[in-house]
Order: structure tokens, then sequence, then C-alpha cells
């Protein structure tokens, strides 16, 4: 084959890409990039994606993206980072040393309306994690995210996600489109963890130094644990003692999560409502003489 024929076979795109994206261009697409290095990936997604952002909690997986964007262009897609107020102090300390050895910004968005752990659990209670784990998911990661999204003008975002972690990502595309209509890239989608492991070791990736203490995936400290020997799972620690929950809530039906979320909110400040009242009439009144 001739290279004039074979450029003629390559398929084209438009830049950039015309959303919403339909399910037929949406299937083309991911029969251009399954075959991919996650470098050309990126690169494609840089070329044709708007308002492409990177959205990480800076695993390995994440990492990895940032370095190889970091040699792929000298403008990548801006970073967001989900503040659950709940992270590890390594956590925060390799947020900061990404910044540093890249230059990069980072944008951060915090539940609505606290800056601090204090703020948080004045509005919502101690522990909320325990007392109703999802809508605590909801209000520390899945609304910050979306206000982000809508302030920023996000309309695509690239993803740690590796159909390697298996459960809910184990059919994982490289390309996705969620219910609201945001694009999701995963470039590192056919990657195992061996090749993650290799590509940070060689290239001297910031990594979070927990991993090095027993860790093997890092969320919120009060819902991570070392792994015990023989955990095999990519994702042993996060959410122990929880074997049906594989995901945090922000690659998850969003009007469902949000309607469910809302509900429980309402329905608690009701309840809050109800017991400052009972507090108030059942107070003692005070004789004016006394």
């Amino acid at each position: 084959m001739s290279p004039s024929s074979s450029s003629a076979s390559k398929p084209s795109f438009d830049k950039p890409l015309s959303l919403p994206l339909s399910l037929e261009e949406v299937d083309r697409i991911n029969a251009h990039l399954r075959d991919l290095t996650p470098e050309k990936i990126l690169e494609w997604a840089v070329e044709h994606v708007p308002g492409l952002y990177q959205t990480t909690a800076f695993g390995l997986t994440g990492l990895v993206a940032i370095d190889m964007l970091s040699k792929i262009t000298s403008n990548p897609p801006p970073l967001i980072f989900v503040d659950t107020l709940y992270h590890f102090p390594e956590t925060y300390e390799l947020v900061e040393d990404v910044k540093n050895r890249y230059n990069r910004e980072v944008h951060v968005y915090k539940p609505d309306g606290c800056a601090s752990v204090e703020d948080f659990e004045n509005k919502y209670g101690q522990k909320f994690w325990q007392t109703d784990e999802t809508t605590y998911d909801y209000v520390v990661k899945v609304e910050p995210a979306r206000r982000a999204y809508e302030e920023l003008g996000v309309k695509a975002v690239i993803t740690g996600r590796r159909a390697s972690q298996g459960a809910d990502r184990a059919n994982l595309q490289p390309l996705e489109v969620d219910s609201t209509g945001l694009v999701k890239l995963n470039p590192l989608f056919a990657w195992t963890f061996p090749f993650v492991q290799w590509y940070v070791d060689e290239n001297k990736v910031p990594r979070n130094k927990l991993l090095d203490q027993g860790y093997r995936s890092i969320g919120d400290w009060h819902s991570t644990v070392k792994s015990a020997d023989g955990d095999q799972g990519e994702r042993a620690g996060r959410w122990a003692g929880k074997a049906e929950k594989t995901e945090c809530g922000l690659h998850v039906d969003y009007f469902k999560m949000k309607a469910a979320a809302e509900a429980k909110l309402k329905e608690k400040a009701l309840q809050e409502q109800a017991h400052e009242s009972a507090s108030v009439t059942t107070t003692p009144a005070v004789e004016a003489n006394a």
C-alpha cells in the first residue's frame, strides 16, 4: 500500500469535534483510538476535543497522563482537583509537587460553602460518610465537579480509569459520553498496572508517598486502608469491607445521584428544623420576677 493510499484510508474528524457526539460518531472515534498508544490518544484529544480539561485525584494513572501531556504540548488541558477536605496530608503534598514539577495551575473545588473540615461538619455533622455515604459522595465529589464543569466551561475530561481496574470499568472504551453529555477520555484504558508502574519509575513521575507504606489505592483518609496480604485488586484498600462499592460517584449516573442526594438533604433539613422547633417548645418558661 502506498503512503498516499494509507493516508487516504485514515479516518478524519472535525477540528474541533462538533458536540454533542452521536453514538455513531463515538463508535467511529473509538474504532480509531482503540489501537493507539496513550500518547497518541492524548495527541488526538488535544487536537480535536473542545473544552478539554483533566480531572485528577493524583493517582498513578492520572499522574502518567499529566507527564505525557507535558511532553506532547506546551499548553496542556487545565487540571481540576476535587478537594473533599478529607484527603491525606501526603496527597496535598503531592498536589504541590506536581504544580512545581510541571509548572501547572490546579483548579481546586471543595464542597459548596465549605473551606475547611470545620465548615463541612458544622453543615453536615461529623462522620457524614458513615451516616449517609452516597449523599456524602455527592456533596464532596459530584457536586463540586459539576460546579467546576459549569464555571470553567468544561466539555470533556481526561480520566485515569483503566479496564484492568475491573468492576464497572472492565469494558472501558477510550472515549465515552455520560448522561450529561460530558465527553470522557480514558487514554490509558488498555494499560495494566505494571505498565503504569513502569512508566512512573522510568520517567521519575511524582507519586504519593503512601504507596511506599502499603497503600495501593488512595482516596479519603477515612475510607482508605493499607492493602492486606493477598489482596490482588488494583484498588485494594478503598472502601474496606464494602465489596459492592467500586466507584465514588463521579462515574455513575449524575441525574439519579443528584435527585437522590437532594431528596436526602431536604429530608435532613426538615428533621433538623423539627428538632429545633421541639427544643424551643419544651424549654421551660422563666417567670418575669424570678
